[in-house]
C-alpha cells in the first residue's frame, strides 16, 4: 500500500492532524482572485509529494501547465510539512496541488490574509475520508447495516480466522497514529463485549491483503481504512457511517491519544485538501492561475487511477499520461476548449 499523507502528517502534527488526529472541517476559503493583465505563465515551481495520488497530480498539473499554458514547469519534491513551511517562509516552490492543510491550518490562513499564499482549488473535491468499512457485497446483501453500531451488531457476518465465534475488527497497521484511534474507537463502541476482537493486521502490506483476501473468498471483512487510495479503487467497499459527529475536543484530549482511559465515540475528521499557491505566481500566471482553481477531482476518480498505477506498476507520470489518455471528460473541464486541443495533440 502506498504511504499515504495521512500516516506522513501524523508522525509530523499527531495532535492536530486528521491521519488519525482529526481537525474539524472548517468553511472552504475562497479562492484566489488571478490578475487579468497577467498572461505569460512564465516559470513555475510544483511541489510533487511523496504519496501516489499528489505525485501524480503533480505530474498532471505539469503536463497540462507546460503543453497547455507553455509554462516552464520544474518539478521539485516535497512532503506536507516542508513544503508549506517552505512556502510561508520563502515563496518556494510557487505551487503545492495536494496539500493536506489540517495540520498547518493555523499559519496557513494567517500566510493567505496576509496575501503571502492563496488557496486555489480543492483538489480533492471530497476531502481525505478514513474510518470504518465493509466490502460492498456485504453491504448489497445486508442493506440494513449503515452504522459502525449496526456492525458490531452482526459478529457473525465478520468472522475472525483465530475463532470463529467472534467477529473481528481490522487495525492500522502498527507504528502508525491510526493504530491507536482504531483501539480507541473499538473501545469506545463496545466491541469487545458485542463479541468482537482488535485484529494487529502488522502492517500495510498486511492491512491490504486482508482486504485482497476477503474478497477473493466474499468473506465478511471489518476494519480501519482511508481515502483515497489504490486499494479501494481495485475493491469497492462502503464507509460505515459513524452515527454521531467528529468530537474535536474529545478526539484531541483522549481518542488520539494511547494512554486514554474513556474514549467517547467519534467520527474521523475529514482532511481538508487544497492547491495552494504563493503570491508570486498568482500575480505572473495569467489564465494558468484559473485552471488551478478549476482542477478538482473525486476520490473515486482518484481510487481508479491509483488502482491502475498499483496494478501496472507505473509511475507518476505514466499514470498522469494514462488519465489525460483515458479520461477527457474529467479533465477538459478544467480548462478552455483551445487548452483541451493543446494538451491532446501532445499525448
Amino acid at each position: 500500500m502506498t504511504r499515504s499523507p495521512l500516516t506522513a502528517l501524523s508522525v509530523l502534527a499527531c495532535a492536530a492532524l486528521l491521519a488519525a488526529c482529526g481537525k474539524q472541517e472548517q468553511a472552504a476559503p475562497a479562492p484566489a482572485t488571478p490578475q487579468p493583465q497577467a498572461q505569460a505563465c512564465g516559470q513555475v515551481s510544483v511541489a510533487s509529494m511523496n504519496w501516489q495520488s499528489a505525485e501524480v497530480l503533480a505530474q498532471i498539473d505539469r503536463i497540462i501547465l507546460g503543453r497547455g499554458y507553455g509554462c516552464e514547469v520544474e518539478i521539485v519534491p516535497g512532503d506536507t510539512m516542508p513544503t508549506l513551511t517552505s512556502m510561508m517562509e520563502r515563496g518556494q516552490p510557487d505551487v503545492a496541488p495536494e496539500a493536506w492543510i489540517n495540520a498547518v491550518r493555523q499559519p496557513l490562513d494567517a500566510a493567505v490574509q496576509e496575501g503571502r499564499l492563496h488557496y486555489a482549488a480543492r483538489s480533492l473535491r471530497d476531502g481525505g475520508v478514513e474510518g470504518w468499512w465493509i466490502p460492498k457485497y456485504v453491504s448489497e446483501a445486508h442493506p440494513e447495516i449503515r452504522t459502525i453500531e449496526d456492525a458490531l451488531g452482526r459478529p457473525d457476518l465478520f468472522p475472525s480466522a483465530e475463532d470463529k465465534t467472534k467477529g473481528a475488527v481490522h487495525n492500522c497497521p502498527s507504528g502508525w497514529n491510526c493504530q491507536i484511534t482504531t483501539a480507541n474507537a473499538f473501545k469506545a463502541w463496545g466491541a469487545a463485549d458485542k463479541g468482537f476482537v482488535l485484529l494487529d493486521t502488522g502492517s500495510a502490506a498486511g492491512l491490504d491483503g486482508s482486504i485482497a483476501k476477503a474478497y477473493e473468498r466474499k468473506e465478511g471483512w471489518l476494519g480501519y481504512y482511508w481515502a483515497p487510495t489504490s486499494i479501494l479503487g481495485k475493491y469497492e467497499m462502503v464507509k460505515l457511517d459513524a452515527g454521531v459527529p467528529h468530537d474535536k475536543e474529545a478526539w484531541e484530549t483522549c481518542n488520539s491519544r494511547s494512554d486514554c482511559a474513556n474514549p467517547g465515540k467519534s467520527d474521523w475528521a475529514r482532511a481538508e485538501v487544497f492547491t495552494v499557491i504563493t503570491d508570486r505566481f498568482l500575480k505572473a500566471g495569467g489564465p494558468a492561475v484559473t485552471y488551478l482553481q478549476n482542477r478538482s477531482w473525486g476520490n473515486d476518480t482518484v481510487n481508479g487511477l491509483l488502482a491502475w498505477m498499483s496494478d501496472n506498476q507505473a509511475d507518476g507520470e505514466t499514470g498522469a499520461l494514462h488519465f489525460l489518455r483515458t479520461q477527457p471528460e474529467v479533465w477538459q473541464a478544467w480548462v478552455p476548449a483551445e487548452v483541451a486541443e493543446k494538451v491532446k495533440a501532445s499525448l
